[in-house]
């Protein structure tokens, strides 16, 4: 018996020694091909570069391989005229396909117009992509998509932090755009969730530790970037996004639900700012009568009963609204896009048992950046496509961690040229687009620097461009920004005294 379990053993030795070879992290490639795709009318050929370039320690070893897709435009004879576009996903574990496929890349996965999945699975053209206008990069960090530490090794803490992943992705942004000789473009960053904090803290160490300056940064669907909320300023901005999501499922009284969205939504953060903001803050000691006034017009504004926002205080989880808003129709409301239903086990019950919106999400995007990378590109590789939940032990909610917000507000202090445009979905209960204002609001508080910040806002939830109506507007606004932080030939980076 001993000779057959040695050839056993010798067999799951040289499977296991097989599957190591088969997964070896490459981590300095390429594959380039050519396409064309039809934008606002006019055909753009261009050239994709699916490939994974070195993270180096600071004795030059290389410590993981980072996947990314460059896409630029042909037939352009000076890059210093032509954009570059910077494009991280957030999470911080979720990879870069989701702004690619379905938001500024040239192809786009296959949606109907709501953004809800459709068979069978795979992609199209997108003619409201950004390539008209800019080459664009999408960047996946460590154990996001195809990239890979080089080995089980290397300390997470390298990467998985606030600070660190600041700093190893400046030093490769750094070595890309000097590869690719792009240093006299002018660089935009653009990301989105958890991408916002990366690329807010991006922005000043760029500019600080590699002296590269921007033109712009692009916040979509931004997280808090380390502004603190606590107590009543934290109970009340919900407020705002929890009226959006009762008026698009018509829970709202009549007078109200008669109003288009951007037309009630100013009364309610007007009512959040200057009353409830007050009554809050008060606690147990406000006045009764005054107290019961504020209950009744949050459940008018909120599509939630009396007895419901009496019972939390003036209080409500948002994760109880998500249960609660739609529970005597027997569905939740989804999380980063309240748009979306599920169904739940019981009606009852304090928050949703899945995100309705995510799981609809994961079902469009795998199959198509899958089949995309692989077969159209003719990226090969047998590791395994990580969309999301690869990045644990995330130091983001260490105290003191988080100052993305003072390092934008720093870097377009010392960069007069540097121009900040914010994009919100207004049914998105996760990062909601009126934390967004505020965190605008509190990033510069001497107010010199919001002629150059702007804010958007679209009918749809986090990832707002799955909606076709908005993928149009939210891409044109792109654009204008990219015209609008554009400084007219021979224009100095400089400010005037008025």
């Amino acid at each position: 018996m001993k000779h057959p379990i040695r050839l056993l053993l010798l067999c799951l030795v040289l499977s296991t020694s097989s599957m190591a070879q088969t997964l070896k992290i490459n981590m300095d490639s390429a594959v380039t091909t050519s396409h064309a795709v039809t934008i606002k009318g006019q055909r753009i050929a261009y050239t994709v570069t699916a490939g994974k370039q070195p993270v180096w320690d600071e004795k030059g070893k290389p410590i993981a391989g980072l996947f990314y897709i460059y896409y630029e435009k042909t037939g352009v004879t000076d890059r210093s005229t032509r954009p570059l576009v910077i494009s991280f996903n957030g999470g911080p574990g979720a990879a870069s396909c989701w702004m690619h496929l379905g938001y500024t890349g040239p192809r786009r996965l296959n949606i109907d117009d709501e953004g809800y999945p459709v068979q069978p699975y795979g992609i199209r053209e997108n003619p409201n992509s950004i390539l008209d206008v800019a080459d664009i990069v999408y960047i996946e960090p460590v154990n996001t998509g195809f990239s890979r530490a080089a080995n089980d090794s290397i300390p997470k803490s390298n990467f998985f932090g606030v600070n660190a992943d600041i700093k190893y992705l400046a030093e490769w942004i750094s070595t890309f755009v000097s590869r690719k000789n792009r240093w006299t473009s002018a660089k935009y960053l653009i990301g989105e969730s958890y991408g916002t904090t990366r690329v807010s803290g991006l922005a000043l160490e760029l500019q600080n530790k590699h002296w590269m300056y921007l033109n712009g940064v692009i916040l979509v669907s931004p997280t808090n970037l380390g502004i603190v909320r606590t107590g009543a300023v934290l109970a009340a901005n919900m407020l705002p996004y929890m009226s959006a999501a009762a008026w698009y499922h018509k829970r709202l009284p009549a007078d109200l639900q008669q109003k288009d969205l951007t037309d009630m939504l100013p009364e309610v953060e007007k009512f959040t700012i200057n009353e409830l903001l007050p009554a809050l803050s008060m606690g147990g000691f406000i006045d009764p009568a005054k107290r019961q006034q504020m209950v009744a017009k949050m459940a008018r504004y909120s599509g939630l009963s009396e007895k419901v926002i009496s019972e939390h205080n003036l209080n409500v989880p948002v994760q109880f609204f998500w249960k609660e808003l739609m529970r005597d129709k027997g569905y939740n409301i989804g999380r980063l896009d309240s748009r979306y239903l599920g169904i739940d086990r019981e009606t009852a019950g304090e928050r949703p048992s899945y995100a309705a919106e995510n799981t609809s999400w994961q079902h469009s995007f795998t199959p198509a950046i899958n089949y995309y990378l692989r077969e159209t590109l003719g990226y090969k590789t047998d590791l395994s496509y990580y969309i999301a939940g690869h990045t644990q032990s995330w130091d983001r909610l260490a105290a003191n961690t988080d100052n993305t917000a003072e390092n934008l507000r720093q870097a377009m202090a010392q960069n007069p040229y540097l121009h900040l445009m914010v994009q919100s979905g207004y049914y998105d209960g996760a990062c909601d687009y009126f934390n967004a204002k505020f965190n605008m609001w509190q990033m510069d508080p001497s107010g010199k620097l919001k002629d150059r910040m702007e804010w958007k806002g679209y009918r749809s939830g986090h990832m707002m461009y799955l909606r076709t109506e908005d993928l149009i507007t939210s891409n044109n606004d792109i654009r204008n920004f990219i015209k609008k932080s554009t400084p007219k030939p021979g224009e100095p980076a400089k400010y005037a005294v008025r």
